[in-house]
């Protein structure tokens, strides 16, 4: 048995109005339309639902036995009908973002600031995580998107570049130290040979940032050495400002590095940036909210990070 909720509602209305004519007028069908769901609907229960004579038509005793049966589940059924259409309703307002730490700590607090004072009716949920993570929530459909450095393709994941991150040399903001290793001049670019007398901390090796790195440290035979690392890049400005060594990370980072006393200095010979992705579900429909915060974060990038190479 498969009755319908056009069914149902066109059955109750008629017994409700006791005229085909009038209940036809009501749902906007013909009345021979709705003859045709009363039929199909006697059919599938195997007997008669209405006593048609020329003057009335009542409900049979099948008929007044049905009735309370059909405006039950039709009740139950438009009322879940309407909590599905609020789910859906909320789910459109609320916009789902996974990110790295280094992402969520350094560019969507601005950002996320600005997005809620201009679309109040969105609710932002950012769920902050390592990188397979990321992409781990993304393919699930857990998350509306997520952003990081993706240089690899994934299957099932769509690929946006939003912003180019040039690599930068990070140092103590303090001239003895800059004096002891030859470095001067706070702001101006630096080759890559000028890092190679300089004692380096960084990100592990298995980070696909350091890993770019490395394969330009290899230029100078710096690559893949023994030196302090660590796993999040505020602690890793955070130790440059210490006196713990230089650094290069992309200047994504200078949010973070005009939070402590360094220096930050453009890296040339050659000039080597690292593109930050969306990536988002393959053949998933973009959301209102997900197309404005991207929009918002594309604008707001180049004020975050400002002019690399310049003094912390």
């Amino acid at each position: 048995m498969n009755i319908s909720l056009r069914q149902l509602k066109a059955f109750t209305q008629t017994a409700r109005l006791g005229s085909f004519t009038r209940a036809a007028e009501q749902l906007h069908i013909t009345q021979a339309g709705l003859s045709i769901m009363i039929r199909e609907l006697e059919t599938q229960l195997d007997c008669r639902l209405f006593d048609r004579t020329t003057r009335a038509l009542v409900l049979t005793a099948a008929g007044e036995r049905f009735l309370p049966v059909a405006q039950r589940t039709l009740a139950e059924l438009e009322a879940a009908a309407a909590q599905l259409g609020e789910m859906t309703e909320k789910a459109r307002q609320t916009l789902r973002i996974a990110a790295t730490p280094l992402v969520s700590s350094n560019l969507l607090p601005t950002v996320c600031r600005a997005f809620r004072l201009r679309h109040p009716e969105v609710t932002i949920r950012v769920t902050d995580t390592a990188l397979d993570g990321v992409a781990a929530l993304v393919q699930s459909g857990e998350v509306d998107f997520g952003m990081g450095f993706f240089f690899k393709a994934q299957r099932g994941v769509e690929r946006v570049p939003l912003y180019a991150f040039p690599l930068m040399l990070v140092t103590p903001a303090v001239d003895e130290w800059e004096a002891q290793h030859g470095i001067a001049g706070a702001g101006a670019a630096v080759t890559w040979k000028a890092v190679k007398p300089l004692p380096l901390i960084g990100l592990p090796p298995e980070n696909p940032i350091q890993d770019v790195i490395e394969t330009h440290l290899a230029q100078i035979s710096r690559a893949n050495e023994e030196r302090l690392t660590f796993n999040h890049v505020d602690t890793l400005v955070a130790m440059v400002a210490a006196g713990m060594g230089a650094a290069i990370m992309p200047s994504f980072a200078m949010v973070a590095c005009r939070r402590q006393p360094v220096h930050t200095r453009a890296l040339k010979s050659p000039s080597v940036s690292l593109n930050f992705y969306r990536i988002a579900r393959r053949g998933g429909a973009e959301t209102p909210a997900a197309a404005a915060f991207t929009a918002m974060l594309i604008e707001a990038l180049p004020g975050l990070v400002g002019k690399h190479g310049n003094d912390a």
